[in-house]
């Protein structure tokens, strides 16, 4: 479909599961916009979701993004704003049946959903192994039959093909599974200008701006070294790509809004989860990140342009998760003089009870930090020879879940039989949780393809 505009106004409005619901709400409410994208997958996101919807069919996907759309779905259709949001998980479907719920109780009418899917592949392991797919660890290179018998997800990251589809068959919500980050607005680029797949000077384009807007505000001042500088962080900005159909665009924001996007802050954000730069690797492009322009228009405004893709690999990646024992963390606040050295001490009193009862950790699966003591910067910063208040933090993991359990009776008995100034148990004690571990391997490219559904309400 191509586009008439001279540009097409892309915001994303959320940058995890998680992220305050002010952003996508003020994005509409503040000023002018096309799309608004909304991420929230990470990593893990897709092991919690299997293990919910293991409990409750129905279950499985980010239930925040139906409580937003209660609050702006009414104001998108007014401004026929299409939503593309990565909310879907493991459990599109349902997603999609509860979006089409809220349509029904605001009294709307005539909304298209669509589900893009096709990224679940926990069940079709068997089939991919017997077809030749090895799913080796392309971090350490360990073998997948380590964990094989312990995986509780597998997702593989699909590109923008599936939301284009989606949005040519006009789709005013799109909800998707596992895409990659920059697909949720490259998707909607490709549709508006009418881009192919073998553009990727384009492509890497709208790949380089998907990456610049995928953590909402950290493109527009948030999580930023020159955050003195920032003014009106609580109603900071939540930014917007306006796209060309050359390919250049601009980073902004609406006018008034907190925060800053500048060279600095734009910067900041493109070198955010960075390895090879030059080849930076997607299911629809190949990105040369050397190449990208940046130039100041204005207050809020910053020209990206110059940027060069080829082609992509014949591979995708798989987000794969599996169990990996059991962990449990606890903590207590030590106050008053020489609280360092009491929560040293506290420390040890663990470590020593626990032997007597013949349960021991090794040193890699025991974790003790003193927070206030330079624990951040350990190595670097100077650790203080005393302090007036620590928060003594003390954790363990292991296979054996009852080892974890008892280590976790442990901590709060300190408060009566240990140092004097220990406080801050009314959390109570910690419980052993299950340690979900990522697993990332290479699947052929041919082994997957993406599948579109479309619902009126």
């Amino acid at each position: 479909m191509k586009n008439k505009k001279e540009k097409v106004l892309i915001s994303n409005g959320q940058g995890f599961w998680g992220d305050s619901i002010l952003g996508p709400i003020r994005l509409l409410r503040e000023g002018p916009i096309d799309y608004l994208t909304l991420d929230y997958l990470a990593e893990v996101t897709m092991s919690i979701m299997q293990k919910l919807k293991s409990r409750n069919p129905d279950a499985g996907y980010a239930t925040d993004f139906i409580k937003l759309l209660e609050r702006i779905l009414p104001e998108a259709q007014e401004k026929g704003v299409r939503i593309i949001a990565s909310a879907g998980g493991v459990n599109a479907q349902a997603c999609l049946e509860a979006a089409g719920a809220v349509v029904k109780k605001l009294g709307l009418s005539g909304v298209k959903i669509a589900t893009v899917t096709g990224d679940d592949i926990l069940h079709r392991i068997d089939e991919m192994e017997g077809a030749g797919e090895k799913f080796k660890n392309m971090d350490t290179g360990a073998s997948w039959s380590d964990v094989r018998s312990k995986i509780s997800s597998a997702n593989v990251y699909l590109g923008a093909a599936g939301i284009v589809d989606a949005l040519d068959q006009g789709a005013d919500i799109v909800i998707c599974g596992r895409v990659t980050d920059p697909a949720l607005v490259l998707g909607p680029m490709v549709h508006e200008f009418g881009w192919h797949f073998d553009d990727y000077d384009k492509l890497a384009a709208g790949t380089v701006a998907g990456h610049i807007v995928e953590c909402g505000a950290q493109c527009t001042g948030a999580n930023y070294t020159n955050w003195r500088k920032i003014e009106n962080f609580a109603m900071i900005g939540y930014p917007i790509i306006e796209m060309k159909a050359d390919g250049e665009f601009c980073i902004t924001k609406h006018p008034g809004t907190g925060g800053e996007v500048s060279i600095e802050s734009v910067t900041s954000q493109l070198m955010y989860e960075m390895g090879d730069p030059e080849n930076y690797i997607t299911p629809d492009v190949v990105v040369d990140f050397t190449t990208v322009k940046l130039e100041e228009q204005g207050k809020d405004r910053v020209r990206v342009y110059g940027i060069r893709g080829k082609k992509a690999t014949d591979f995708l990646k798989v987000s794969a998760s599996y169990a990996n024992g059991y962990k449990a963390i606890g903590q207590l606040t030590i106050a008053g003089p020489d609280a360092l050295e009491k929560a040293k001490i506290c420390a040890d009193i663990i470590w020593k009870r626990l032997a007597y009862e013949n349960v021991f950790f090794s040193e890699a699966n025991k974790m003790v930090e003193f927070l206030g003591a330079a624990v951040c910067h350990a190595g670097i910063a100077v650790e203080p020879a005393t302090s007036d208040e620590i928060v003594l933090r003390v954790g363990v993991k292991d296979a054996d879940r009852a080892k974890v359990d008892r280590f976790a009776m442990e901590i709060v008995p300190l408060v009566t039989s240990g140092p004097p100034g220990v406080t801050g148990f009314a959390g109570g004690r910690p419980k052993a949780t299950e340690i979900v571990s990522y697993w990332p391997a290479l699947i052929n490219k041919t082994r997957i393809n993406h599948h579109v559904h479309v619902e009126t309400f």
